[in-house]
This record gives structure tokens, C-alpha cells and sequence, in this order.
């Protein structure tokens, strides 16, 4: 419970909020609470055939909490009769009820409006924590944990904190207000039903223990649910080519049954509470009319008094009774928040700590000393032993089989991942030691698995620039040749594409990558098969502005066509990691059979390589 306590602590940044709203539920309870106090007198009325509104007045003057209070005048000027008498007391009961209503709707508004901007605010400090939380943690536990807990574990603290301060405070208040109605009509019973509450409390303490065990356990199992679902929904276009439906129906029925086991567990505990709390105050108020017809056969109670404490104790109690399934609903909340506080706990990715120094735009180069990295949870390292050395200026295309760990090299450079063994030098300078925002606000990277967010086509274009102006997105989609068919759409740069781009074709949307990256002015440029989705002809006109534009930069190429290739200053060939050769075009074919192997079978246009040569130079 304390992970809950604790973020509900949040609510007090809206103190002033909460003490109105509770102020509203004191009004309405305490309506409630003198109509209870006033039953006794209509009880009064109705079984006295000789009693009226002065004679009630005169005998609250004499004893009981009003005595000697009651104004002469008040009762002289009361209205004779029992109907009047009545009448008027369900008047001012009615009065009491319109008063009670509005300030309820007004503590329910009130602190819903506490709840919701507390949990606006958790939900943004968590979506904050998983931006900053180092790459490695979120592949290795899958994005669709974090969105779990963002979106479905913050819903249900939510549930908890609304189950706090709105439910639960009204109706604490009324049972509150009841339960004092109950001590000044009749002391004794009123103290009789103390204990049966003690005994309640004792029984919901445990079942909501059980209740938050079981809570968190079965939001684990949901979050896997969700994560099979996104991926089988996203993926539904591969799942379909393969015919791989009842695998992935298999897959989902095997993570909701869990879902179900664990949701079955916090079934038996909400179900057992209710029942149980209803037998225990149900042989509690046969216990009281036993206590109570004793006393009113020897004479030392009055029928009415014992009615009217009864009506009390029963709103009381009946106010009381939903704070089982309230407290359960804490409990169950609280799981949530243990899980919450377990992403929020989380350290933030290496390179943010304040006092680090930022580095100067890239003048020199980039070199890797003995660079080595495994993934999380992986045998075998993606890079092992790199040393390298890049001057600015410098194209240098990385080739190498697939895993053979050229992505996983230039995600070293932005410092995605930081090395196990080695260093990553910009400059002479561990990127390790410098601020990660400036040294990634120097980088443009384009990608083969192109991202494009919901918005429009300039929005995309000027991602991470902030305050680009129209002519420079303009002048952006030019220079990646995006122009020409953003300027044939109905809305143009103004047009939406829609979630992940899929309103536009592969190429299109790499060549709006390609712009955000120019428009982004980097001193390093790195392009992971960034013309992987493009056609020959368009890539021969990108290629060619990407020439224009990597002048004076350092460009880091995973590259699939031959041209690209042989465009390049050097050619660093890969092979599990490793570096194997480092050279040019003409020298790495006769030097280099790992080199042939990949002219010869993946770089597209590369099916010219001379048998002969290839020969030749084995």
C-alpha cells in the first residue's frame, strides 16, 4: 500500500480542491444527519395521539441537547396540530435533501477534478520515465510493458484515488453523520454497535490483502495479453501470408487463460467480501433488538428513541457497507501502483546527469577502440573488438552479413548502447563523458524501418527541430527529391499521414526521413540502408543529393546497393561482429572473399562482379 499512499499523496497539490470538496461532503452529510436526529420527533408525532410541534419544542427545551435552548416565542408561535407538526419537520427535511444533493454533485465534482489532474500527472511522469530510460531496458522487457503500465496500470490507480476521495469520502462522512445521529438519540446502542465495526474492519483488512496480491499478479498477466495482442494486430499483414492464425490464437489463448487464473483468485476474494460483511451486520442488529426490546420492556427505553437509533444505525450502516467494495478497490489500485513505482524507479539512460560537459561540434573524427557488445540476454556479442577511426569529412560504408552487427556499430555512435569493453571517442572525447543531447543533436540518422508519428507531412519533416520555419522544411523535402510528391497531394505539407506513415508508400516515407535529417543540420550523418524502400531511379536522384549534402560531414552508410558502395571513401566489411578488411571497391574483391560473397549476393546492381576476377583474386 505504500506505493499508493504515496502517489496519492499528489492529490494535496490541489489542496485548495480537495478542502472544498471535502467541506461539500461535511454539508451533505450533515443534512443527512439532522434528518436522521428529526426522525425521532415524526416517530414521536405519529405514535402520540395528543402530541404536536409546541409540545415537541417544549420538551426538547427541557432535556436532551437542546434544554433551555428553545425560545419562549419559537413556542408559542409554533402551529397546533399533528398533521401541521408533521408536515412542516418533512418540509424541512425536503429542504435538507435539495441542500444535501447539490453539495454532493458539488464534492464529487471537486474531487474528481483532484483525481483526474493527479493522474494526468502520474501518467506524464511515467510516459517521461520510459523516454528517458536507457534503450537496452526497454528492448529487453518490450515496449508493450511500459505502455501497459502507462495506460492500463495508471487507469486502475485512478479507479483507487476516485474510490478515495470521492466515494469513499461521502460515504464516510454520511456513515459518520449517521453513526452521531445514532449517539445522540441513544448512547448506548450506538457504543453496542462500535465493536460490530471493529470486527468488520478486521475482516476487510484481510481480504484486501489477498485482494492486492491478486490485483498485481493479474495485471502482469494482462500486460503479456497486451503485448501478444499488439503484436499479433500489427503484424496481421505477415500473419495472414503465413496462414499463422491459429498459431497466434494459440499464443493469445495460452496468455489470457493466465489473465483469467490470476482474475479468478481476485474474484474469490471480492465475492467472499460482500456476503460476509452482510452475515456479520446482519446477527449484529439481531443482537441489538434483543438488547433493545430488554430495555424496552423494563421500561428504561422508549419505543421511538429505539426506532429512530435503529433508522440511524441502519443509514449508517448502509453508508458504510460500499466502503468494502471501496477499500477492496484501494487494494486492488495498489497493486497497480507497485507497479508504477516500479517503472518510475527505473534510472535514467547514462549521459543525462547534470554537470556533463557538452561537446563541441564534431571538427576531427570518430574512432572506436576496441569497441565490444552484447545485447541483454544474448550469448554471443553483436560487435566484438572494433577499432576503427573515421576523419570528418569521411563517407564510410559498412557492409557485412546479416547480425553481422553494422547497425548495432552506429547505434554505438549515438550511444543508444554504451560498449561493455572499449570506447566510443568524437573528437579525442568519450562520448561517455559529454551530455548525450549534445552529442545526439549532431547526429541524423535515417533508418530502414522508416518511423513517421501522427500529425502531417511538415510536422514529420521538422520533428526535433524546433522552430524550423516553412522555407527550411521546404527547402528539406527538395533536397531528398520529397517535394514532387508532396506537392501533388490535396493538402500538401499540410497532409496527415496518418499512424506509422501507412497513408504513404515505403519510399515516400523514407524520403521524408531523409529530409528530416537535412533539415536537422548534423555534423554526422549515419543512414542505415536509408534507400533500402526506394526504386533505382528515385535512388539515383537521392544519391545524389545525399552527395551534395554530405559534403564537409561524416557520413556512416549500411548500404545495400553497389552504388552507394562504391561511392564511398572506405569500405569496412563485417563478419560477426568483427572488422574484417577495410579498403576500397577494386581491392577488397581481390583481397576479400567475405567482401565477393556480399557483391555477388546482396548488393543489389552488384551481379556484374567478373567470375574471372572473382577467381582470380580467391
Amino acid at each position: 500500500m505504500d506505493a499508493f499512499w504515496h502517489y496519492a499523496r499528489g492529490m494535496l497539490r490541489y489542496r485548495r480542491t480537495l478542502v472544498l470538496a471535502l467541506a461539500f461532503a461535511f454539508v451533505s452529510a450533515s443534512g443527512l444527519g439532522a434528518g436522521l436526529v428529526a426522525v425521532q420527533s415524526v416517530l414521536e408525532l405519529i405514535l402520540s395521539e395528543d402530541q404536536d410541534l409546541p409540545g415537541l419544542l417544549t420538551r426538547a427545551n427541557e432535556q436532551g441537547i437542546a434544554e433551555g435552548r428553545v425560545p419562549t416565542w419559537l413556542i408559542e408561535a409554533a402551529p397546533p396540530g399533528q398533521f401541521t407538526a408533521v408536515a412542516i419537520i418533512v418540509g424541512g427535511l425536503g429542504v435538507l435533501t435539495v441542500i444535501g444533493a447539490a453539495a454532493n454533485f458539488l464534492h464529487q465534482y471537486l474531487a474528481l477534478t483532484a483525481v483526474f489532474r493527479t493522474m494526468a500527472n502520474l501518467r506524464r511522469r511515467a510516459f517521461y520515465r520510459v523516454l528517458r530510460m536507457p534503450l537496452g531496458k526497454i528492448v529487453q522487457d518490450g515496449a508493450s510493458n511500459a505502455i501497459s503500465r502507462i495506460v492500463m496500470d495508471t487507469a486502475a490507480v485512478s479507479a483507487g484515488f476516485s474510490a478515495l476521495v470521492s466515494k469513499g469520502v461521502a460515504q464516510a462522512s454520511k456513515g459518520l453523520a449517521a453513526f452521531i445521529a445514532a449517539l445522540v438519540l441513544n448512547p448506548v446502542l450506538s457504543a453496542v454497535s462500535v465493536v460490530v465495526a471493529a470486527v468488520l474492519y478486521t475482516v476487510i483488512r484481510r481480504l484486501g490483502k489477498t485482494i492486492r496480491r491478486a490485483s498485481k499478479g493479474a495485471l502482469g498477466h494482462q500486460q503479456a495479453l497486451y503485448a501478444s495482442t499488439t503484436e499479433a494486430l500489427q503484424g496481421l499483414r505477415v500473419v495472414k501470408a503465413y496462414t499463422a492464425e491459429r498459431y497466434e490464437a494459440g499464443r493469445f489463448h495460452k496468455s489470457n487463460k493466465l489473465a483469467m487464473k490470476e482474475m479468478m483468485r481476485l474474484r474469490t476474494a471480492r465475492a467472499l467480501a460482500s456476503p460476509l460483511v452482510e452475515m456479520i451486520t446482519l446477527l449484529a442488529i439481531g443482537f441489538l433488538v434483543l438488547v433493545a426490546v430488554k430495555a424496552i420492556l423494563d421500561g428504561h427505553m422508549r419505543t421511538e428513541s429505539f426506532m429512530a437509533t435503529l433508522i440511524a444505525l441502519g443509514a449508517a450502516g448502509a453508508s458504510l457497507k460500499p466502503l468494502t467494495g471501496l477499500i477492496n478497490d484501494i487494494q486492488q489500485s495498489a497493486g497497480a501502483a507497485e507497479r508504477i513505482k516500479e517503472l518510475l524507479d527505473q534510472p535514467d539512460e547514462p549521459g543525462h546527469e547534470r554537470g556533463l560537459a557538452k561537446l563541441a561540434r564534431h571538427h576531427e573524427s570518430i574512432a572506436f577502440e576496441r569497441v565490444t557488445f552484447t545485447y541483454p540476454g544474448a550469448e554471443e556479442a553483436a560487435v566484438r573488438g572494433v577499432d576503427l577511426i573515421v576523419r570528418r569529412g569521411e563517407t564510410v560504408a559498412i557492409v557485412g552479413p546479416n547480425g553481422s552487427g553494422k547497425s548495432t556499430l552506429l547505434a554505438l555512435v549515438a550511444r543508444l548502447y554504451d560498449p561493455d569493453e572499449g570506447r566510443v571517442l568524437v573528437d579525442g572525447v568519450d562520448i561517455r563523458e559529454v551530455s548525450v543531447r549534445s552529442l545526439r543533436a549532431q547526429i541524423g540518422v535515417v533508418t530502414q524501418e522508416t518511423v513517421l508519428f501522427r500529425g502531417s507531412i511538415r510536422s514529420n519533416i521538422a520533428y526535433g527541430a524546433g522552430g524550423a520555419t516553412d522555407e527550411r522544411v521546404r527547402a528539406a523535402a527538395a533536397q531528398a527529391r520529397a517535394a514532387e510528391f508532396i506537392e501533388r497531394l490535396p493538402r500538401g505539407y499540410e497532409t496527415e499521414v496518418g499512424e506509422q506513415g501507412l497513408t504513404l508508400s515505403g519510399g515516400q516515407r523514407q524520403r521524408i526521413a531523409i529530409a528530416r535529417a537535412m533539415l536537422r543540420d548534423p555534423a554526422i550523418l549515419i543512414l542505415d540502408e536509408a534507400t533500402s524502400m526506394i526504386d533505382a531511379d528515385s535512388e539515383q536522384k537521392i544519391g545524389e543529393a545525399m552527395g551534395e549534402f554530405s559534403r564537409g560531414r561524416t557520413c556512416l552508410v549500411v548500404a545495400h546497393r553497389l552504388s552507394t558502395v562504391m561511392n564511398a571513401d572506405r569500405i569496412v566489411v563485417m563478419d560477426r561482429g568483427a572488422i574484417v578488411d577495410v579498403g576500397r571497391h577494386e581491392d577488397l574483391l581481390e583481397r576479400c572473399a567475405v567482401y565477393r560473397t556480399i557483391a555477388r549476393h546482396q548488393l543489389i546492381g552488384g551481379g556484374f562482379v567478373d567470375e574471372g576476377a572473382s577467381a582470380g583474386g580467391a
